[in-house]
């Protein structure tokens, strides 16, 4: 290939980029087209969370803190004994350490943390990518609805076990 074919491919690749239409999305203004269930950030639903530490545990970038203390109950029948359970005392997620892996999400075995499609967090001081429960849980009003069940598909035994346990109650 001789110099002169080279530079000609070269010009006629800036031409055409130079041609085509540009595909800029004017941000601010136009809010972005997401996917439906699209990765921003992590809400808490805190009466779901047990203080497993499982989602601490799991995260590669250690950005989860959880504080928790034990409290006692009183027994649930006369002759009973005392039961113990965990308290949340303190949820954060430190996002300026976070990689938005999900692993959290995908571990937690009792439903306490979701994706929200909000990505509009910013922050001027990098101190203040620490979400504390409270913020956390107002991340939650923006978590989308999951996927409607196939129709075709058969029952979730756990709902069909509730019914047939409901059945029994009614009859």
């Amino acid at each position: 290939m001789s110099l002169g074919s080279g530079l000609a491919k070269g010009l006629a690749v800036t031409f055409r980029a130079m041609t085509r239409r540009a595909v800029t999305q004017q941000y601010p203004e136009t809010q972005p087209s997401l996917p439906p269930r699209s990765r921003g950030v992590i809400g808490l639903f805190e009466e779901n969370c047990t203080v497993c530490m499982l989602c601490a545990r799991e995260c590669p970038d250690w950005c989860i803190y959880i504080d928790s203390h034990k409290e006692t109950l009183p027994p649930a029948a006369p002759g009973g004994r005392e039961r113990s359970r965990n308290v949340l005392d303190r949820f954060a997620i430190d996002f300026a350490l976070c990689m938005y892996c999900g692993i959290c999400v995908e571990v937690c075995p009792f439903d306490a943390l979701f994706w929200s499609p909000e990505f509009e967090y910013a922050e001027t001081d990098i101190r203040e990518l620490t979400h504390e429960r409270d913020r956390l849980r107002e991340w939650m009003w923006t978590v989308p609805e999951p996927p409607p069940l196939d129709p075709a598909a058969e029952e979730p035994k756990e709902i069909a076990a509730a019914r047939k346990a409901a059945q029994r109650e009614g009859a």
